[in-house]
């Protein structure tokens, strides 16, 4: 576990209040928007799918490169000191880790958690392992990427689409947070498809603000499919994202092609004390002209 001071000073709405930073120091940048609020984690690398456009090349027999339950905590634990005001996590698919529940809930003691996830392992019952999330700062980013069954399946996996489209609903009355993300390739959703998925999700209460589109990233499996945009580094945004091997420029840095770790975009190899990476991370981003992380439209 972290020897970092935690410091809880939440208002009684959950929000947390302006804080003082050090000139140059990581909460300053943030503040000032130089940095970005937001440090992100690949929990694990292994996944109950297969999709075509996968990044980190994730399927259910890839190796699992898990972060242990208390480096997770510790990451939260450390990003709120720094002065970040949110942390995400992904994968791989983060429940396939049976302690997951457990983790989030201990990280969302420090900051608001993002989680990830494919939606397709919350049939029937299995809903209730997510019970101990309600009323937590834990919201859920699940992934559909076409209204139609047939186009979102084929790219990623069979049934995926009945699986989401019972989960989701589902999720939001039992009184968790939803977000949907639509991965699509460049000209593939035609406005009717998209006036569709938008009726779908307002259907289940999910508001257009919480309905993210974006491109598929040329990186991992989508390298060998020929699919999505290619992207120079400052064309991202400089989001600190911590894996197993080191810490990265982006969450769409730490990916996987032919089974190799790409490590263009990696920043330290150091993960703990969170410091390191993130001063490196704002020593690498000072002085860049501000929107150039937008033009390809992945925020």
């Amino acid at each position: 576990m972290s020897t970092a001071v935690s410091i809880d000073s939440r208002t009684h709405d959950g929000t947390e209040p302006a804080a003082e930073h050090l000139p140059g120091s990581v909460g300053a940048a943030i503040e000032s928007g130089v940095l970005p609020d937001r440090v992100w984690v690949y929990s694990n690398y292994h996944c109950n799918l297969e999709c075509a456009y996968c990044l980190t090349e994730s399927a259910p027999r890839s190796k699992r490169r898990i972060i242990g339950p208390e480096h997770m905590v510790a990451i939260a634990e450390q990003a709120a000191a720094l002065g970040f005001r949110a942390v995400g996590v992904t994968g791989g698919e983060p429940f396939m880790r049976r302690d997951m529940v457990a983790v989030v809930t201990a990280m969302a003691e420090h900051l608001p958690v993002t989680v990830l996830t494919n939606g397709t392992l919350f049939g029937g019952d299995r809903l209730d392992m997510l019970d101990p999330l309600l009323g937590k700062r834990v919201r859920f980013q699940i992934s559909l990427d076409s209204p139609d069954a047939v186009s979102n399946d084929e790219m990623r996996g069979p049934l995926n689409y009945a699986k989401v489209v019972e989960a989701v609903p589902r999720m939001v009355q039992r009184g968790h947070t939803v977000r949907i993300a639509t991965t699509i390739e460049e000209g593939q959703m035609t406005p009717d498809d998209r006036s569709r998925l938008c009726a779908m999700h307002r259907g289940w209460g999910i508001t257009d603000d919480d309905h993210l589109v974006r491109p598929i990233i040329t990186s991992g499996r989508a390298e060998d499919t020929g699919m999505g945009v290619r992207f120079e580094r400052d064309q991202l945004p400089a989001e600190l994202t911590i894996a197993d091997h080191g810490a990265f420029w982006s969450p769409f840095g730490p990916t996987i092609h032919n089974g190799r770790t790409d490590t263009h975009l990696l920043i330290t190899r150091t993960t703990l004390p969170l410091e390191v990476p993130a001063q490196a991370l704002l020593g690498l981003v000072e002085g860049r002209p501000p929107g150039a992380d937008a033009s390809i439209g992945i925020r």
